[in-house]
């Protein structure tokens, strides 16, 4: 990977902060590829905020506002698998208040992908660019997508078409090695997975939904819901590697007790 050749020069004020826009009621075998069926299942829905010198980024947004009061109106069917529950004071936008971080002044959103829970609040950020995988936004937008009850339209149009930015494979999005992207396929074509080099603390890869849970990541489990479950093993392995080479701790996307050993905002990893 070519982040890897980085400097060893980080900002010291990098600062990964971890939410979660509420929980999805759900059953175990929806995250672990049949395992578990019939199992209640109840997962954060993660979102980041990584505090950097040279801009204010926000790693996913979580669930869209509307869920909060209309959830099958605005997600349709998608709520007979996953059933969101998450409260307006936990939206994005009231979580980052807490941190006194305005909407404007988030200057970058990487996305890992376009799924109704991880890019439902992005048209709350007017200033901000918004990175994601060529291959997602494609995905997103096409008529073929086998996963379309995932997307939700109403999310994804409301920005202005010169905030989008597509990328294709990796990103060092600062130069310094901090705040990485790396694609991830599998879960779904343009999936990207996020490096956070810490001055401190080390490194931490944030997976996405590239592995839900640790279950997924330690006996080689796609996700439930997986457009290719042999990219995204494959991806597994990739995360795997460079946990081992990077020295990082690994956080995954939806696992109950894994997030519960975390710090949670306003704590912070530095």
């Amino acid at each position: 990977m070519r982040f890897m050749r980085h400097t060893g020069v980080f900002m010291q004020q990098t600062q990964l902060y971890l939410f979660a826009s509420g929980v999805l009621e759900s059953q175990k075998h929806y995250f672990t590829l049949g395992r578990g069926k019939g199992e209640p299942f109840n997962v954060p829905v993660p979102f980041y905020l990584v505090r950097h010198a040279q801009g204010t980024v926000l790693l996913d947004t979580g669930n869209s506002e509307k869920i909060c009061s209309h959830p099958r109106e605005h997600w349709g069917d998608a709520v007979d698998a996953y059933y969101p529950r998450m409260k307006h004071s936990e939206y994005v936008v009231s979580q980052l208040a807490t941190l006194g971080v305005r909407p404007e002044e988030i200057t970058h959103i990487l996305l890992s992908h376009m799924h109704l829970d991880h890019a439902g609040g992005i048209h709350s950020f007017p200033s901000a660019r918004i990175l994601v995988q060529k291959k997602e936004y494609a995905w997103a937008f096409d008529a073929e997508n086998t996963q379309k009850n995932a997307y939700i339209n109403d999310d994804l149009t409301q920005n202005k078409p010169e905030q989008w930015q597509q990328i294709e494979g990796e990103l060092d999005l600062f130069g310094d090695g901090s705040v990485c992207a790396f694609p991830t396929p599998g879960h779904t074509p343009g999936h990207q997975s996020f490096l956070i080099r810490l001055p401190h603390e080390g490194a931490r890869i944030l997976t996405g939904d590239a592995c839900y849970t640790t279950e997924n990541l330690v006996d080689d489990i796609p996700p439930g819901l997986v457009w290719n479950a042999e990219a995204s093993q494959k991806s597994m392995q990739n995360i795997r590697h460079l946990a081992e080479t990077s020295k990082a701790e690994i956080i995954v996307g939806h696992d109950p007790e894994a997030w519960s050993h975390c710090k949670h905002a306003p704590d912070f990893y530095c």
